[in-house]
C-alpha cells in the first residue's frame, strides 16, 4: 500500500527541497543517494589509507633500533634494505644470504648482509634499445583508399594516438607501421561482394535506423564508406539475423595461435576482443578464426 504522506525534507547531498513519503528518506532522487554512497565510500578509503601511514617519528625509532641490533629478522632486514620480505626469503632459499632458524624464528647476522655488498658484482646498466628511423610512409590519399576512412578521421586519430608523421612540400605523410597497427581491423574485406545501404536495410528487414546502428555495432557487421554513404555486408547481416548459416571456417585453438605468433594467452584474447575476431566455443575450448587472425598479422600490402 503506497503511503500518501508528504513530508518537506532537504536533500542531504544536493540541498534541494523535496517532498518525501517516508520519515527516513534522506535524498531527493536515486542519483543523489548513489552519489552520497560513493562519497561516503571514498572518504572511508581515504581515512583507511591515512591510518596505514606510519608517522615519521615511529619510522625513525624503528630504524635506530634496527641499526643497533647485531641479529635481525627477515622483516627487519626488508625494512633496513627497503625491499620486500619475499625478496629476502628468495635470497635465503638461493643461499645468497645466510640465516639461522632457532625454534621457528629466523635470524640474519648483520655482517652477512654487509658481506653481500662486499662480494657483489659490478653494476651493469641495461643496454638502451636503439630506435630504428621510420622510412615507410603513407599519404592521406593512400590511407583513405586502403581503409575507407575520411581525411579528418586520419588527422584526428594521428593526433590522439601520436602516430609519427612528416611534411614534404606541404603534404602530410604518416608512418605505415603505426597506421596499419591502428586501422588494420577497418580494412575492407575484398571477398565481400554484396553491400547494403541503411535505406536498403530499412526496406528489406523493416528496421528503424537506430535499430540498424545498434544491431550492426553489437554484431560487428563489416562496413565501408563511399563518400557520405555507409554500406554494410549483406552476408554478415543475414548470418547475424539467422537467415543464413555461416560458411565453414578453419579455426586455431588458443594454444596453436600462441605457438604460431609467439604470444601469451592474454595477448591472444586481447587481439580477439579488440579486433572483433570471430570465435566459437567447442566444449571447454575456444576456437579462433584462422582467416581473420592470419589476415590481422599478414604483411601489409605495399601500394
Amino acid at each position: 500500500m503506497t503511503s500518501k504522506m508528504e513530508i518537506e525534507r532537504i536533500c542531504r547531498f544536493c540541498g534541494a527541497h523535496f517532498k518525501a513519503q517516508k520519515t527516513t528518506t534522506a535524498y531527493c532522487t536515486h542519483k543523489c543517494a548513489s552519489a552520497a554512497y560513493k562519497d561516503r565510500k571514498r572518504k572511508s578509503r581515504i581515512e583507511a589509507a591515512k591510518n596505514l601511514i606510519t608517522p615519521k617519528e615511529s619510522l625513525t625509532q624503528i630504524s635506530v633500533e634496527i641499526l643497533c641490533k647485531p641479529f635481525l629478522t627477515p622483516t627487519e632486514v626488508s625494512i633496513l634494505l627497503g625491499i620486500g620480505r619475499s625478496t629476502i626469503y628468495r635470497y635465503l632459499q638461493n643461499n645468497e644470504l645466510k640465516a639461522v632458524q632457532l625454534k621457528g624464528k629466523t635470524l640474519i647476522r648483520r655482517s652477512d648482509i654487509e658481506a653481500m655488498f662486499d662480494n657483489s658484482n659490478s653494476y651493469r646498466a641495461r643496454p638502451t634499445k636503439e630506435t630504428k628511423p621510420i622510412t615507410d610512409f603513407y599519404t592521406t590519399a593512400e590511407i583513405k583508399e586502403k581503409y575507407g576512412i575520411t581525411e579528418s578521421w586520419i588527422f584526428k586519430t594521428a593526433k590522439e594516438k601520436n602516430i609519427p608523421k612528416t611534411l614534404n612540400h606541404g603534404k602530410s605523410y604518416f608512418s605505415k607501421k603505426h597506421i596499419d597497427q591502428h586501422f588494420t581491423h577497418r580494412q575492407i574485406d575484398n571477398s565481400i561482394k554484396e553491400w547494403l545501404t541503411v535505406i536498403e536495410i530499412k526496406e528489406q528487414y523493416n528496421l528503424s535506423q537506430a535499430a540498424i546502428y545498434s544491431f550492426t555495432s553489437e554484431n560487428s557487421i563489416p562496413r565501408k564508406k563511399a563518400g557520405k554513404t555507409v554500406y554494410y555486408s549483406k552476408y554478415h547481416f543475414d548470418v547475424a539475423k539467422g537467415l543464413l548459416k555461416p560458411k565453414e571456417t578453419e579455426y586455431y585453438s588458443v594454444e596453436e595461435a600462441m605457438h604460431k605468433y609467439k604470444f601469451t594467452r592474454d595477448m591472444v584474447y586481447h587481439y580477439v576482443k579488440y579486433h572483433n575476431i570471430h570465435k566459437k566455443k567447442v566444449g571447454r575450448y575456444i576456437k579462433i578464426s584462422k582467416t581473420e587472425l592470419d589476415k590481422l598479422f599478414e604483411e601489409p600490402t605495399i601500394l
